[in-house]
């Protein structure tokens, strides 16, 4: 056995609590130190997962001959805790509250189980490079629940269901292996000799009757087969034996996180395609599942192997901070939506309307006149993660902005190259070089590749586009590039008076109570020139009424109106303010191809 060996007993279903027992074969004999993560590699943000442990407590291992004594464990923080010197081989025991349905903790009730080690497995300090086993219990009513364990990490004895024991190459390797335990759907292909399969839970028996699972197996197969092309064109192979989509599908909620070979997926049960759907017209919510699904497998080679330096290795006890997260997250943001039309999943139409809706939203954000996507990603861990009611106005996202870039990128490199090149073989040079090798990736990195993809005649086209775009604030003119270079027309939005006049407002909201409340109000809109704030609650427009299901009426009414009166109550007191009425607002454009089939 490792020297370093967990065992996890999802042992109170209804209490929502793991137990997890480490052991320690050969502790430091100056005081070893174990510690929970603070965070999960993939998900910028101090999550603090020790405040999920209700109990702790540390014995003597179990000798013939020897009877288990309790060890007194020293706090040193919230994360950390200190063994006694020279006290051999020793267990730790730990109770751990589980009951979050996101893809980054852990979920525990009758019905289901899952968790990523990083909230259950504490690490062993000096110890994490080494082998470590894994050890998954059943339910003690597994008799009658006949649960299932779905994870790739390597099994070593396991029973059918899957409980046994597993073994990890270190904790890295174990903390990167979600583990899903339960009833499934089960979904399986297999893409260029690797077996892929999806897994779900939270379908109801009549929903997993009419589950399509050969269409999802069918456009899942297609998608990845082109991601593999697109990082290994000649001899198209995964760099992992294989492949695992764990899904929740529940009532609320989307979202994913990626995983060297697998990964966690959350989606609504209405996006996934039933039997009962006409496959002529897909859903859009399916199709934005699959794009899900395509964002998190490009992943496991952009993020998890063509890797950043600063993650090289990731330190779980603090932030690990980056500006590149333009191009892991934005340029996977690109590629995501491409794949799907690539592998025929979406019309292109479809997809102009994707490439149309996220360009027009990076335009109705004023943070990106305020903060490059290159700080976007060192604030990652105190602004895009942690966003409140001023984000948009201080905030770029580099998701979008990210794939605009990588969009601009691909399009000048085209054109340079008279059709040539693209990013593509940016990419394929950046798996090359850095993943295959393991080589981290640094803020030179992607100069270096750009111009052994394109030669020294291209940097000082590549140099102004990053100063300008990347490190830099401004808008890129893709209203100018895509129709010289992609021959895609593009054309200012025809909106009617009613939304030309709500994107003039710059306010966000929600109803609450009947009333309007405002989420975000937009620097430059009227809503700010009028003095209205966030959580304000509008009351009426020109005297009148104003609530969700009205505010189209009111505002149709104001076509002839030289002024706006608005009333609105902040902390229960009414206030009124005028603006004079201008429709100024960003612009906002259509996409289309310039010779359509």
């Amino acid at each position: 056995m490792p020297a370093v060996q967990y065992t996890v007993w999802p042992d109170d279903l209804h209490g929502h609590r793991f137990t997890v027992k480490l052991v320690i074969e050969n502790p430091d004999p100056a005081g070893q130190i174990i510690a929970m993560p603070t965070w999960i590699p993939g998900s910028y943000l101090i999550r603090d997962f020790s405040k999920h442990i209700e109990t702790i407590t540390a014995f003597t291992s179990v000798k013939k001959t020897e009877s288990r004594k309790l060890i007194l464990l020293e706090r040193l923080d919230n994360d950390r805790w200190r063994l006694p010197k020279n006290i051999g081989s020793c267990e730790i025991i730990t109770t751990v509250y589980a009951f979050d349905q996101s893809v980054r903790t852990a979920y525990l009730d009758q019905n289901r189980g899952f968790f990523n080690p990083t909230s259950l497995c504490l690490g062993v300090q000096g110890q994490a490079h080494r082998p470590c086993s894994l050890a998954i219990a059943p339910p003690a009513d597994q008799a009658l629940l006949q649960w299932d364990v779905q994870c790739t990490l390597t099994p070593v004895k396991t029973d059918s269901n899957g409980f046994g024991f597993y073994l990890a190459k270190n904790y890295d390797d174990l903390i990167d292996h979600p583990i899903a335990l339960g009833h499934f759907d089960v979904i399986e292909w297999e893409v260029f000799g690797t077996n892929h399969a999806m897994v779900i839970q939270g379908l109801s028996s009549e929903q997993s009757e009419l589950l399509d699972k050969k269409r999802l197996a069918t456009d899942l197969r297609a998608i990845c087969a082109e991601t593999i092309r697109l990082f290994e064109p000649h001899k198209p192979k995964t760099p992992f034996s294989r492949y695992l989509f764990i899904v929740n599908a529940a009532l609320e909620g989307y979202g994913g996180l990626e995983h060297r070979s697998s990964t966690v997926l959350l989606c609504k049960r209405d996006q996934l395609p039933y039997l009962d759907h006409d496959p002529k017209k897909p859903k859009k919510s399916y199709e934005e599942f699959l794009g899900l699904c395509s964002h998190e497998y490009i992943h496991a080679w952009l993020v998890k192997r063509i890797e950043a330096k600063a993650f090289q290795p990731y330190d779980l006890s603090q932030r690990n901070h980056t500006r590149l997260l333009w191009l892991f997250e934005g340029f996977t943001s690109y590629y995501d939506d491409l794949q799907l039309v690539r592998s025929k999943c979406i019309t292109e139409k479809r997809y102009l309307e994707l490439l149309t809706n996220t360009w027009n939203g990076v335009l109705r954000s004023p943070g990106r006149l305020k903060q490059s996507v290159a700080n976007s990603s060192f604030d990652a861990w105190t602004k895009y993660y942690q966003m409140d009611e001023n984000t948009p106005n201080a905030v770029v996202s580099y998701y979008a902005k990210g794939s605009l870039i990588a969009l601009g990128l691909d399009l000048l490199m085209r054109h340079h190259s008279k059709g040539q090149y693209s990013l593509d073989d940016v990419m394929r040079s950046l798996w090359k070089e850095h993943g295959k090798k393991g080589v981290g990736v640094n803020q030179y990195a992607l100069d270096i590749t750009i111009t052994s993809v394109m030669g020294a005649s291209f940097n000082k086209t590549w140099h102004a586009f990053k100063k300008n775009y990347i490190e830099g604030t401004l808008d890129l003119p893709l209203q100018l590039w895509l129709p010289q270079i992609a021959g895609i027309a593009v054309a200012q939005k025809q909106s009617g008076f009613v939304e030309e006049l709500k994107l003039a407002l710059g306010i966000r909201y929600t109803e609450s109570g009947g009333w309007l409340k405002l989420s975000h109000v937009l620097d430059g809109g009227l809503a700010q020139q009028a003095g209205l704030a966030p959580n304000d609650l509008l009351s009426s427009i020109n005297s009148q009424r104003v609530t969700g299901q009205r505010l189209d009426q009111v505002l149709a009414s104001l076509q002839k109106a030289k002024h706006l009166t608005i009333q609105y109550f902040r902390q229960d007191q009414g206030y009124q303010a005028s603006v004079p009425l201008k429709l100024i607002a960003p612009p906002q454009y259509e996409l289309r191809t310039s010779n359509p089939s």
